[in-house]
């Protein structure tokens, strides 16, 4: 058991967005009392949300079940303008902590709408971020969820078409699509910048240098993260004969650790560190008590809270913490 060790990925876990996400429903919470409503999951993490709900957030699903005129907190995955409609119509104070990143592509959409131009949209149905995206350019856009789903797209102009991602899927998949969709249409623009968030490229890039590594490799996340479950796919890509995604230490299962030597650990955009925490320790009284960090790259962005928010602290004398690291 002297040779067990745990490589464990850095980054990991809370991208900035989703800490701007999670720290202005704090802010809110102390600022204006419970309750503070916010619609769907602030970010995509089981720890999070019932934390949040314990301190008197309510998460609902559309606007029209929040009380009129109260406050609602739009999540990190961002809103069609149709929702920012409804909520006036209800008088409903928001606040936007939507992912500036994610923000960036809603601009795009607009600018490819203003110049008439089709958009095909990379991503998984029924995801939030995508039915937000598609909200800014009702009409103009095909989601593209799969490269076989590509021979039957059907466009206006194909000098008129352009491309743009979901934020958080694999960046593999991605190039794939988007080499397949060139392949079909020649004259397709690309967006002004990538779409996909440095986070999730990030945490991608460090699980492939662990995965090959690696006997086992765990990923603290929940299953509707996106980014999470992308995760283990990318590690069972790389090389790592099993990988796992748990929620929490408490499902991890004694038998995964049968043979292995090597365990890969990383975490998800939206999983706070105490999680991953909770699983080294789990890990460690298991003999993997040995942890060595796989540095891929160095993280600094932070992000401000929204306006609104900021605004409100100053005015009532409360000090403006931007981030929770």
């Amino acid at each position: 058991m002297t040779n067990r060790k745990v490589l464990l990925a850095a980054p990991r876990g809370y991208c900035a967005g989703v800490d701007r996400a999670v720290v202005t429903v704090e802010k809110a919470l102390a600022l204006y009392g419970a309750p503070v409503y916010v619609r769907k999951q602030i970010v995509h993490n089981k720890h999070v949300v019932s934390t949040l709900e314990a301190r008197g957030a309510i998460f609902v699903d559309e606007t029209d079940e929040v009380p009129e005129g109260a406050l609602v907190v739009f999540s990190a995955h961002g809103v069609s303008p149709q929702v920012h409609e409804e909520a006036a119509s209800r008088n409903l104070r928001t606040i936007d902590a939507t992912c500036p990143l994610v923000t960036k592509v809603h601009h795009e959409a607009r600018r490819f709408v203003a110049e008439d131009v089709e958009i095909l949209l990379i991503g998984h149905e029924g995801h939030e971020e995508v039915e937000g995206t598609a909200g800014e350019a009702v009409g103009m856009v095909q989601l593209v969820d799969g490269i076989e789903h590509i021979k039957d797209i059907k466009v206006k102009d194909e000098k008129k078409i352009a491309w743009l991602s979901q934020t958080t899927l694999s960046v593999d998949e991605t190039l794939a699509t988007v080499a397949a969709l060139k392949e079909r249409f020649p004259h397709i623009i690309d967006p002004p910048s990538d779409d996909i968030c440095y986070a999730t490229q990030n945490r991608q890039e460090v699980i492939k240098q662990i995965a090959p590594l690696s006997d086992l490799v765990l990923v603290v996340g929940s299953t509707n993260s996106s980014n999470s479950v992308r995760l283990v796919e990318v590690a069972k890509e790389y090389g790592t004969p099993n990988a796992y995604l748990i929620d929490f230490a408490s499902e991890a299962k004694e038998e995964w650790l049968e043979g292995v030597t090597t365990l890969g650990v990383t975490s998800g955009a939206s999983v706070p560190e105490i999680l991953v925490r909770d699983l080294l320790e789990w890990l460690a009284a298991r003999g993997f008590g040995n942890v060595e960090t796989v540095t891929a790259s160095e993280e600094s962005l932070l992000f401000s809270l929204p306006a609104e928010l900021r605004k409100d602290l100053k005015a009532a004398g409360l000090p403006v913490v931007e981030h929770t690291k």
